[in-house]
């Protein structure tokens, strides 16, 4: 392998090549830069060869200055496309966070398409002729589709954590169980966004129990309000105890006190009548005796990015009118989307197929080795392939104990080390994220759609 190493020809020598002052004169890039790329496709190579990734028959002249360019004109294909790519999710976990969460309808892209492509009536009631707000917007879907009285939308649930934490609750206290002090991704916490908000957080009971009494002995003239968090991230299990929303809600009327439940993931469908999980419904917490309900739009729901707060019309009409509604308002985009989402809800019928995130969870496990079957029907036979019973997971934080049954596709090549495929698969286009599992590349087919099968298989015969 040194001695082949030892053929790579030098920069400068690749440098006076005639495909070098091509791109050069064609592409708007420096030649400092472009020098750059050069030496690091060649120390790329360089390495595949010294660590046997590089097949090469040494009977044969090796074209070096053919491949580097070959490899340096796919280096420059990704640099000419977006930072924020298209992902083919191989992983088998649906609301991936480092993937963009839940898939959007092929409706809700439509919509969005059409806002963001024309003017819209934002924020113009095109009835009465004059300025509206973009709150009435999606406001009467999530009344149709949750029971409450009135709603609106922020950019994401933290901020709608926030936004009632700060407008009901500053400078006044707040009843939170011990329990329910969760951290969220990115080492956000319940107790720091209160602290942040201006209320002030009076826990309540153990990490394992908490008690109605708990609740009723801590409160005091300074109380406002007593937050209920759906602990969706993780679950306890064992001598456990906590007090539901439909047992505080007269605690709560006696002293004229806002109850409140953060949900997190915010089902709008019960997943539960399938044998998944034992997520709460957002109409059940309202009808449950919960004031304000706060959830998000691109996890269960199946949406873009927001924080939905739903509730007694009183409650959220302060919030609307408080200067931080404006500062966590979002956009078109996002509006648009989200009401192709919820417009899906309507037709209980047809939205677990319509929605990406609903049909992706409710996949069989046959249904899923049927797929795998038909894409295995064209795989190159180079490949030797193995096909394993698996789990999936829903992700996004939600559902933590949930286990999906699944079929997944385990590939392995006769001279291509499995780390070296899992690299060159991810840094590819279209990027492909795999799990890596007993020295295979492992694809969960669970969240990947037929129509991605193409590029995957034209992903996997770089390899052969």
């Amino acid at each position: 392998m040194n001695t082949i190493v030892r053929q790579l020809p030098a920069i400068h020598e690749l440098q006076q090549d005639e495909r070098f002052i091509a791109i050069l004169e064609s592409k708007q890039v420096s030649k400092e830069k472009l020098t750059e790329w050069l030496q690091e496709t060649v120390a790329d190579i360089r390495r595949d060869i010294l660590e046997g990734n590089w097949k090469v028959d040494e009977s044969i002249p090796i074209r070096f200055h053919d491949f580097i360019f070959h490899r340096l004109s796919k280096r420059l294909s990704l640099h000419s496309t977006y930072t924020l790519r298209r992902v083919i999710n191989g992983t088998g976990t649906v609301l991936h966070t480092n993937l963009g969460r839940a898939r959007l309808s092929e409706q809700a892209i439509k919509q969005v398409f059409e806002t963001a492509h024309s003017y819209s009536n934002l924020e113009y009631n095109l009835e009465l002729g004059k300025r509206g707000s973009r709150h009435d917007l999606i406001e009467e879907l999530v009344k149709e589709t949750t029971g409450a009285e009135a709603a609106m939308v922020v950019n994401n649930n933290a901020a709608a954590v926030y936004l009632v934490l700060t407008a009901l609750a500053k400078d006044k206290e707040v009843i939170v169980s011990r329990g329910e002090l969760v951290e969220i991704g990115g080492s956000f916490r319940v107790s720091s966004i209160m602290e942040e908000s201006g209320a002030n957080l009076k826990e309540v009971g153990t990490t394992n129990k908490t008690h109605y009494v708990d609740y009723e002995r801590a409160i005091t003239d300074e109380t406002a309000m007593m937050m209920k968090v759906h602990t969706s991230n993780f679950k306890i299990i064992g001598f456990t105890k906590d007090v539901p929303v439909e047992e505080l809600k007269p605690l709560a009327a006696k002293h004229d006190l806002l109850l409140y439940e953060d949900l997190g993931s915010g089902a709008l469908y019960d997943l539960g009548k399938h044998g998944i999980g034992q997520e709460p419904t957002v109409a059940e917490s309202l009808q449950n005796g919960a004031d304000i309900v706060t959830f998000s739009g691109d996890k269960l729901l199946g949406g873009p990015q927001a924080g939905i707060i739903a509730g007694k019309k009183k409650w959220i009409d302060q919030l609307k009118k408080h200067q931080l509604a404006r500062v966590l308002r979002v956009d078109k985009m996002t509006l648009a989307a989200l009401e192709a989402t919820l417009k899906e809800y309507v037709n209980e019928e047809t939205v677990t197929k319509r929605l990406p995130t609903l049909r992706a969870v409710l996949l069989t496990k046959e249904e899923i080795r049927n797929k795998i079957d038909y894409f295995v029907g064209d795989l190159s036979p180079s490949w030797k392939v193995e096909i394993k019973q698996d789990v999936s997971q829903v992700g996004g934080g939600t559902m933590p104990e949930v286990e999906l049954a699944t079929f997944v596709l385990h590939l392995s090549h006769p001279t291509l080390k499995t780390q070296h495929i899992y690299d060159g698969l991810r840094k590819g286009a279209p990027a492909v994220v795999t799990r890596i599992i007993a020295d295979q590349i492992a694809i969960d087919f669970r969240t990947i759609e037929e129509h991605e099968f193409t590029d995957l298989h034209l992903r996997l015969k770089e390899f052969d």
